[in-house]
């Protein structure tokens, strides 16, 4: 599996504060990242995968939705987070 424990709480580490604050903005748009690229990957090779690439599109919005919150409430951390992660926009 490509998300282990292991993995999410070393993210909700570097982003979130601590391994336990998994509710925390910056965390969940870093995991939805981690998702997105493992599932960007995946399609590239199973072009055909149309479940796949649904869910995909869903998280894309749920980030961007929670990228929105973040920016209404905390434009610094907002860029910083941006920047971690390399997304654009």
């Amino acid at each position: 599996m490509y998300l282990t424990k292991e993995v999410k709480a070393e993210i909700f580490k570097k982003h979130g504060g601590s391994e336990s604050n998994t509710g925390s903005t910056e965390g969940q748009i870093a995991l939805f990242t981690h998702r997105i690229n493992h599932l960007t990957g995946h399609l590239k090779k199973n072009h055909k995968d149309y479940n796949t690439e649904r869910s995909l599109v869903a998280l894309v919005g749920k980030r961007r939705s929670l990228l929105d919150y973040l920016k209404k409430k905390d434009i610094a951390k907002y860029r910083t987070l941006i920047k971690e992660l390399g997304i654009r926009k």
